[in-house]
């Protein structure tokens, strides 16, 4: 389990006055592609019903008059061809629940009474079976050069993909010298000692290196921190632009280019003072302009004007935000000002208690106003829209010209080449360089084909660490040299999770080029959709999937568990810091979890997921068959068994190839093929594979009926930070993974 400190902490953080503060990738807003590619660890009212007919006197009635007749059900007529339904409707039908419960939660201002509200609605979206969380980053096996926990250390946000700190080894660490850095950091969290990895490991004979390499398998599309929601843009640029505040490698938040901030007592007002003097620099490292409190507005009304997906974040938070970019209001009514050259002021529309720990995420990064608009950058929804179709004009931020950026932090991105390598050096003129322990980052291009060959240049020195996996060879070939035995250990478990979802309303069968097609019939098709639309169904699949089996070839037989998830938000996430009691009575003690109250509300609702970490808590044979009978009485003279599943597979991967097949057996043997056929639909290319699903732009693009290839990490400290994902109306990024808005 990762930072049960951390979480104590941030708990503690969270509750406390918002004076002062203190993921998973996050993935980042921290979206988050699930690793099929080998990667290395470093969020009612009743409906009106229809007036019946007056009835004819009684004196006018036939004195014979026959019963009347009880209606009947319309027989179901099977569609001839398959057509998209109503987003709206298959929403409401599978998630109104929980939207429901949800709104109530986030309605709720007392900050333990809300977290036992947002418990009960996440029991409702587990319990639609519209997704099931597989698998969270970390628990596996891996060998290193890099000093522990030399990255900022917190849940949510984009910091920890922060690199300037890494302090890295010529040689592997020991297990011996591991457990000794580990000792320390300890000691550090509690106040006792000062964590200083680097002397330690010179003390004992290393030398420290300064250039990172690492690698990366699916590029970036922009490099405008603004106009993306996608982790793999913002885990390179983050590295080369600061915000207002920024968590170290203790957990602990730090000023950063604010200064200082004050916060009024009614909680509504925070005003920053932003650092003078700090500049940005152009990628070969030219002086351009210095950062003011205005280069902050200019990165919020950037971010709102682009639509990327980061906007919903501030709903109900900064007051005029969500007026301007959804309706049209004006921008002089958004409560984030510069009042001054270096004050920026900030209004909330209520008291928000984790505020501060949303600053550590990119829709609240700057950008240099004067290099913006000088590259075509105009503010506004509609102008903003019309000047960046006009790619002749609008130069800012693309995604393989490092000179359409300008950068303020630690690093400067001079290189970027899609298959090739992203390249970034230090800023010499950074102002706060002690801070900054390496020299360069270098990303290499690798799409996961040949992991023997990655361990072995790890081994040489090219790469800091490298992940050993049974499924790849590397876990055998790491034991048989001595490796595995001397410096393995078993990594960090984290906040993001990763999971698959169902697709309710599909709307492609084929990507645009012809590849990843489906070979269902039309009819085949149409019973699919019918019966993902159903929830019996719908669990029938997810108490069938023994994740453990699906994890054990990529991890191993003796690491199956220790990555896996059972709900979405972390289930040690956030804890109580009151008692709260429910509606119905029950009361949950001060310092229980989240996830605790999750279970509680789940087993009321006869559900019988287990939430806890490590234990594959969905797979339940038993439940599956019965929900499959249910389903199959639900849906009869409507569909024909059995049902076929599509589910894309990246073939050049052998990890994503070994999941694909464990997934259709496992689904097979447990619910019967005559009931459940799992189609294995190829992509031959990592660029298919996520456009497939990941990369969708929306749910009516999504090519698959099943994909586990999204996840999601924490962008703050709340749970409304997972949860939002499935709000409805496309205001939901995670909407689109189950083929809606």
């Amino acid at each position: 389990m990762k930072k049960i400190i951390a979480w104590l902490m941030a708990a503690m953080m969270v509750f406390g006055a918002v004076a002062c503060a203190a993921p998973a990738p996050s993935t980042t807003s921290n979206d988050n592609p699930a690793p099929a590619i080998e990667t290395v660890d470093t969020t009612a009212t009743e409906a009106p019903k229809a007036e019946e007919p007056a009835k004819a006197d009684a004196a006018e009635e036939p004195a014979a008059a026959e019963a009347e007749a009880e209606p009947t059900e319309e027989p179901f007529v099977r569609p001839t061809e398959y057509v998209r339904g109503d987003d709206e409707e298959r929403y409401e039908a599978a998630l109104g629940e929980y939207a429901e419960a949800y709104a109530i939660a986030k309605a709720e201002q007392d900050v333990n009474k809300r977290f036992n509200l947002m418990a009960q609605a996440e029991a409702l979206l587990l319990d639609s079976a519209v997704m099931i969380p597989t698998t969270t980053r970390g628990g596996s096996y891996q060998i290193t050069r890099i000093a522990y926990r030399t990255v900022p250390y917190v849940q949510w946000g984009n910091d920890d993909d922060r690199l300037k700190g890494l302090i890295i080894s010529d040689e592997f660490i020991t297990k011996e010298e591991r457990a000794e850095l580990i000792e320390a950091w300890n000691k550090a969290v509690l106040g006792e000692a000062e964590y200083d990895p680097a002397a330690i490991l010179t003390a004992k004979g290393h030398t420290l290196q300064k250039d990172y390499t690492t690698t990366f398998a699916t590029a970036p599309v922009t490099i405008d921190w603004l106009n993306t929601s996608s982790q793999s843009d913002t885990e390179i640029t983050v590295n080369t632009v600061d915000g207002l505040v920024e968590y170290n490698n203790l957990g602990q938040m730090q000023p950063a280019l604010a200064e200082s901030w004050d916060i009024s007592e009614d909680g509504l007002t925070y005003t920053f003072h932003i650092r003078p003097g700090v500049y940005w620099y152009t990628s070969e490292g030219t002086q351009y302009a210095e950062v003011t409190a205005e280069d902050f507005v200019a990165g919020f009304h950037h971010m709102l004007d682009t639509k990327a997906g980061l906007e919903w974040l501030i709903d109900g938070v900064i007051v005029g935000g969500t007026d301007y970019y959804a309706n049209g209001g004006s921008w002089d009514n958004v409560g984030y000002k510069a009042t001054d050259k270096y004050t920026l002021t900030v209004t909330l529309e209520q008291p928000t208690s984790y505020f501060l720990t949303m600053l550590t995420y990119s829709c609240f990064l700057p950008i240099c106003d004067s290099f913006y608009q000088a590259n075509g950058g105009v503010y506004g929804v509609e102008e903003y829209a019309a000047a960046s179709a006009d790619t002749n004009k609008y130069t800012f931020g693309k995604s393989e010209d490092v000179a359409s950026q300008v950068y303020c932090g630690p690093f400067l991105l001079q290189k970027l080449q899609k298959d090739s390598e992203i390249y970034l050096v230090k800023n010499a003129n950074y102002y706060k360089a002690d801070d900054v322990k390496i020299d360069s980052i270098k990303f290499v291009y690798d799409a996961g084909e040949n992991p023997l060959a990655y361990y072995e240049d790890a081994v040489k020195g090219v790469y800091a660490a490298a992940g050993l996996r049974e499924s790849t060879g590397t876990l055998a070939k790491a034991k048989e040299d001595g490796n595995f035995d001397k410096y393995g250990y078993i990594t960090d478990t984290e906040s993001t999770t990763y999971f698959g979802g169902l697709n309710l309303n599909r709307g492609t069968f084929a990507l645009e080029a012809g590849t990843v097609a489906s070979p269902k019939t039309e009819d085949q098709k149409i019973d699919t959709n019918i019966a993902l639309n159903n929830k019996s169904f719908r669990q029938a699949l997810q108490f069938a999937f023994d994740k453990g089996t699906y994890n054990a070839v990529t991890y191993g037989e003796d690491l199956k568990y220790t990555s896996l998830r059972n709900m979405y938000t972390h289930p040690e996430f956030v804890s109580l810091s009151e008692d709260v009691t429910d509606a119905d009575g029950k009361t949950f003690p001060a310092g229980t979890f989240y996830g605790e109250m999750v279970q509680y509300y789940l087993e009321k609702l006869g559900s019988p997921i287990k939430v806890a970490d490590q234990i594959d808590g969905w797979f339940n044979p038993e439940a599956a068959k019965a929900a499959l009978d249910k389903a199959k009485s639900e849906l009869e003279g409507k569909v024909t068994f059995p049902i076929y599943i599509d589910v894309v597979y990246y073939s050049a991967n052998d990890a994503n190839t070994a999941q694909a097949n464990a997934y259709k057996k496992v689904i097979e043997d447990t619910l019967g093929a005559e009931n459940v056929v799992i189609n294995l639909v190829e992509a031959t290319t990592s660029q298919d594979y996520y456009a497939s699903g990941y990369r969708a732009s929306n749910g009516e693009a999504g090519n698959f009926d099943m994909f586990y290839g999204s996840g999601w990490g924490p962008d703050y400290g709340d749970p409304s930070t997972y949860l939002d994902t499935f709000l409805g109306e496309g205001a939901g990024y995670m909407t689109k993974v189950i083929g809606l808005f």
